[in-house]
């Protein structure tokens, strides 16, 4: 119970971040305040709100709103913020992986409760983590993240993986928990630090 509540509130921190980065990105394209709010809310609730459709369940953030002021607080906050200072980019950087690993395992554990196939689990994890950028990106009319070599959905991808493995033996709800979150988190980091990116698609040309 205690870890199930403590992956309640590092989903808040993941949609706190999440918002931010949202703003941030909307920053680069000169949106006004509520273009930027938008685009926070996409990049924040995104990805759990196609989850939800796709499970066919309630949308999480209808049935809790707290998620939508918390997105709106957060825009404002960094928005306001902005003005008068500089953004520190390393702890959002930190942050946006542990929402990715957050958003990824609740995901996962949720799809799974439900019943669904295996593959279909990963899938609603991966999608919980990264469609929101992709969302973001999409609307900034930028190539999304996770297509430019980035290891982002496949930091996602191995954490859902593991976390489906796992809760196939005798294990601590809890520990599958930790163990699949921190993968992701720092298989993200490890990447960010050593500049680890997947090879591109360049087929050989035939002149």
């Amino acid at each position: 119970m205690l870890m199930h509540t403590t992956l309640h509130y590092l989903d808040l921190i993941g949609t706190v971040v999440f918002a931010m980065t949202g703003l941030l990105a909307a920053s680069s394209k000169q949106l006004d305040l509520f273009g930027a709010i938008v685009v926070a809310m996409v990049t924040a609730i995104g990805g759990g709100t196609l989850r939800d459709l796709i499970l066919d369940q309630p949308v999480f953030w209808v049935a809790q709103p707290l998620y939508v002021y918390i997105v709106v607080i957060s825009a404002l906050f960094l928005f306001f913020f902005a003005r008068i200072k500089p953004v520190p980019m390393t702890p959002l950087i930190y942050l946006d992986a542990l929402g990715l690993a957050a958003f990824t395992v609740i995901g996962t554990e949720k799809a799974m409760m439900l019943g669904v196939e295996d593959a279909i689990a990963i899938m609603t994890g991966i999608m919980t983590g990264v469609v929101g950028g992709i969302m973001r990106d999409v609307l900034m009319g930028e190539v999304p993240l996770i297509f430019r070599k980035e290891i982002y959905a496949t930091a996602s991808f191995v954490g859902a993986s593991l976390f489906l493995v796992l809760s196939h033996f005798d294990l601590n709800t809890d520990v599958v928990i930790v163990l699949s979150g921190s993968v992701i988190f720092l298989l993200r980091l490890w990447a960010i630090r050593r500049g680890i990116r997947l090879p591109i698609f360049q087929p050989v040309s035939h002149e």
